[in-house]
């Protein structure tokens, strides 16, 4: 039996606004936030509502996670193609340990959204909101896989990260970056167990944490 089709995001949300006048809209959304080694990416991008055909041309473009990887290499070429805006940016492994991951991943979609020409007049953000960004916003849980905008910011993130952790992977080859693009896979936590913590490791995330010290760290409370 074959597998259904996931979710196809839709601009319903972006259509909305354009009818108030607000035109240019930037999906944002993170990759990273749960590894336990590497940067949180995050990306912006405002599509071209006036073009006819946007639907069409985006098709493939779904939530990232439901997408294998050159299904994201080849949408990311279309997004980066057609989008009236993107930009991707990112937060270090040091800033996540100095300020914790919601923070550091607020941080990584500000600097995205500063780097986007045009800029932007509203946010449709997965699941967030970024106070410190003086621009109408809208959190929307699951947002990736119900706003266009999202879903084409989320793919840009990821690939962005994964074309990074790749290039890490070539840095530290012991740990296999490369492939579980620093989640906590099996083979990487006993990579971790044997080699230690490489300078890329969050050193406040558990396992990391109790590698370096023997002690657990409190846990971060982030809005569910």
């Amino acid at each position: 039996m074959a597998r259904p089709e996931p979710a196809r995001p839709d601009l319903r949300f972006e259509r909305a606004l354009a009818r108030r006048g607000v035109e240019l809209v930037a999906g944002l959304d993170e990759a990273g936030r749960g590894a336990l080694a590497g940067p949180i990416f995050a990306a912006a991008v405002i599509l071209p509502l006036r073009q006819r055909r946007l639907a069409a041309l985006l098709r493939g473009v779904r939530d990232s996670k439901t997408l294998t990887a050159a299904q994201r290499r080849r949408s990311a070429a279309v997004i980066r193609r057609w989008a009236l805006g993107w930009a991707v940016a990112q937060a270090t492994c040091q800033e996540i340990d100095e300020v914790g991951p919601l923070v550091a991943t607020r941080r990584a979609m500000q600097r995205a959204v500063l780097d986007l020409q045009p800029s932007p007049q509203h946010l449709l953000i997965d699941h967030l909101r970024v106070p410190e960004l003086a621009i109408e916003q809208t959190g929307i849980t699951h947002g990736d896989a119900r706003i266009l905008s999202i879903a084409a910011a989320s793919i840009l993130a990821k690939v962005g990260r994964d074309e990074l952790m790749e290039q890490l992977g070539a840095v530290y080859p012991v740990y296999g970056f490369a492939q579980h693009k620093g989640y906590g896979t099996a083979a990487h936590l006993e990579a971790l167990r044997r080699w230690g913590p490489s300078p890329i490791h969050r050193r406040k995330f558990e396992p990391v944490s109790v590698l370096l010290t023997g002690v657990r760290q409190p846990r971060l409370l982030e809005p569910a």
